[in-house]
């Protein structure tokens, strides 16, 4: 009797790109197709995925296989080594084998923005992501409101895509305020949002990375939530963000009148979680924030 290998929740995707789309002088829309993306899982919201990245001068990714793969994958030399980094999916469509993932075009000159650059139809990479024949919790999706009453979603242009994930998929009567900053009034994308979830775009053109990001979610907790810092304002540690990822969610969310994702660079993500939980009283529970990336620093496998 043939024993069946039990399907993990996550697996590896042979891929290769399909199309490319510019979207606006920031963004890119990299379309995926494979044999295999039809067992792709839809989770929607902010399901984040790895792209494994060809070395340079060489066509194809050859990654490690099994649970241990990551582990495998670290111990390989540098030159051998593909460059993995972490997205979020925008769309997934199954019975046309394809899978959207946009891109920000950054000026660090890493590897995967110089992929970035000068990707086209053809060319082969490898896709990390959940197997739609598992039964049960993929992981990698972090928003999780459970019954607040309302919604505050922030981030800069990194987290453009998570959030319009999320967006499209919040129930109709959602309440709430999206503010997004971006480089340029031209990376300003259309955004499905339910009718009482207002979308605020900020461009910062020459401003400092969270230079408009900052005061304007400052601005929203206040109009959600309502007067100035409550009385319940809780000590924050401090996260040295340039050792430590910055990241912290809750798994599960208490009643509270709002919960908040953040998302993007991390000095700025760690400015609004002091506001929002030190100095303005919310319930640390009811906040998620995500340090993406790191100014001045390569992106995190």
């Amino acid at each position: 009797m043939t024993e069946t290998m039990p399907i993990a929740p996550w697996r590896l995707f042979t891929v290769e790109v399909r199309a490319v789309r510019r979207l606006s002088p920031s963004f890119i829309r990299v379309t995926f197709t494979g044999p295999d993306l039809d067992r792709f899982a839809d989770n929607g919201y902010d399901q984040r995925i790895k792209l494994a990245l060809p070395l340079p001068g060489r066509r194809g990714v050859h990654l490690p296989e099994g649970p241990d793969w990551y582990a495998k994958w670290r111990a390989l030399p540098e030159h051998l080594r593909n460059p993995v980094r972490t997205y979020t999916v925008r769309a997934v469509r199954p019975h046309l084998a394809e899978v959207d993932v946009d891109l920000v075009l950054h000026g660090d000159g890493g590897p995967a923005t110089r992929w970035a650059r000068r990707v086209s139809a053809g060319d082969e990479i490898a896709i990390l992501g959940p197997d739609a024949g598992y039964d049960g919790d993929h992981g990698g999706i972090e928003f999780r409101p459970s019954s607040a009453a309302n919604l505050l979603l922030a981030g800069d242009e990194t987290a453009v895509p998570a959030i319009s994930g999320i967006c499209e998929r919040l129930p109709r009567d959602a309440r709430g305020t999206v503010v997004l900053e971006v480089p340029d009034v031209d990376d300003v994308l259309p955004l499905v949002a339910p009718p009482r979830v207002e979308v605020r775009w900020l461009a910062r053109h020459a401003g400092a990375h969270g230079s408009r990001l900052v005061p304007a979610v400052a601005a929203a907790a206040g109009e959600l939530l309502g007067g100035d810092a409550t009385e319940a304002a809780q000590p924050v540690a401090d996260v040295d963000v340039d050792t430590e990822i910055l990241w912290e969610v809750p798994d599960t969310v208490p009643p509270v009148p709002l919960y908040a994702w953040l998302a993007g660079e991390a000095g700025v993500i760690r400015a609004l979680r002091r506001h929002l939980v030190a100095e303005r009283g919310l319930d640390r529970r009811a906040v998620a924030f995500m340090g993406y990336w790191r100014l001045g620093r390569a992106d995190p496998a």
